[in-house]
């Protein structure tokens, strides 16, 4: 009886990580399909307006819409860079634009932490796990961009390190989470044809694939490997940064791999604390791709706008990872706040990344 009590334990057990697995996959295909809906339904837009202005506080305010928009930072940083290098844009002027994609991407996760809105406690962990990043980028772009608007020390020191590597040959990475869920990406696309199709695809699958992570971290996770987390992956704050930053490197994509641990702390796995320094890792890890591109364009400028997107995460980081009282509490009240208002946290994404954004562009542009 013992045995066949371990059979049926072990056999539950597998099942749990078939489901595990399958979910994580069908969350990381729904991101795919979110971004590729919305590049549907603006890349040409985004193009078409982080072209037309030369004001850095618009362009600022550019960034962050561009970049909610087509739910990616690294497409918003190509289309910069591809504008500096034919000239359309200049330095000073695409460096704003960079600091307002960096808090453009967090949109992503707010989209994720949404999933659990209907429970409170986790709602709670999930959304402030997805404000900490978004708070960080924000007081980044507040300590930074004066001093960037007056001196242009970013563009200069950025300049400097481009000429060190005019020479240097690029690197196309293999991006692993791409190819696997590329040719489901690829057939629902070809299938949906329509963006608005396509949004609804993507956001059911990825209500769905969070719910399903969520019970089964709790039931799988939680009950039998989480000190796991705790011990080794996130056992302290340096080694959650560099695992945020490798992680990154290889998804070479900040949304995914911030994304990634949210159903985690919804889970009551991982804390805010922990997530912390894994955010500011990936910032720095999503710049890698950018830099190694552009030096296969051997072009200067492009190289140049790569750095400066680069040293602007790692002078972000230095600043706040001191100070992480201050991005944690805020997003910590935000989140307590928004559990007692559920219309608020989704007037929010739709005001802050959105509507504002439009207004000051469509102001002072």
């Amino acid at each position: 009886m013992l045995k066949l009590g371990t059979g049926k334990s072990s056999l539950h057990t597998l099942v749990q990580i078939a489901i595990l697995l399958g979910s994580l996959y069908l969350f990381l295909l729904s991101i795919d399909l979110l971004g590729s809906a919305m590049r549907l339904f603006g890349e040409g837009f985004a193009e078409t307006l982080i072209a037309s202005t030369s004001n850095p506080l618009v362009g600022l305010f550019i960034g962050i819409l561009c970049t909610s928009v087509v739910q990616s930072s690294s497409l918003t940083t190509s289309i910069v860079v591809g504008l500096v290098g034919s000239n359309a844009l200049t330095i000073a002027s695409a460096i704003p634009i960079i600091m307002g994609a960096n808090i453009g991407t967090s949109v992503t996760n707010m989209l994720v932490s949404l999933a659990h809105l209907n429970r409170s406690a986790e709602f709670r962990r999930s959304f402030a796990a997805a404000n900490v990043h978004d708070f960080f980028n924000f007081l980044s772009v507040l300590a930074l961009f004066p001093l960037q608007h007056y001196t242009n020390f970013l563009g200069h020191t950025a300049h400097a390190m481009a000429e060190l590597f005019q020479n240097a040959g690029g690197l196309t990475l293999f991006n692993p989470l791409k190819a696997a869920t590329a040719p489901a990406a690829a057939c629902l696309c070809a299938a949906a044809r329509n963006p608005w199709l396509l949004l609804v695809i993507a956001l059911a699958l990825l209500f769905f694939a969070l719910r399903q992570l969520v019970r089964v971290l709790k039931a799988l996770v939680v009950a039998k490997t989480g000190s796991w987390f705790d011990k080794f992956l996130f056992k302290h704050q340096f080694r959650a940064f560099v695992v945020g930053l490798l992680l990154t490197v290889l998804a070479q994509s900040s949304s995914i791999t911030t994304s990634l641990v949210i159903p985690l702390c919804g889970a009551g796995l991982l804390s805010l604390r922990q997530i912390f320094p894994y955010t500011l890792g990936a910032n720095i890890g999503t710049t890698v791709t950018a830099i190694l591109a552009s030096m296969v364009t051997a072009n200067p400028s492009a190289v140049t706008v790569a750095f400066a997107h680069l040293l602007f995460n790692v002078i972000g980081t230095a600043v706040w990872w001191p100070l992480q009282k201050v991005p944690v509490y805020l997003a910590d009240t935000f989140a307590a706040y928004a559990v007692r208002n559920r219309i608020f946290p989704i007037a929010y994404i739709f005001a802050m990344f959105f509507v504002i954004p439009l207004i000051v562009i469509l102001t002072l542009n």
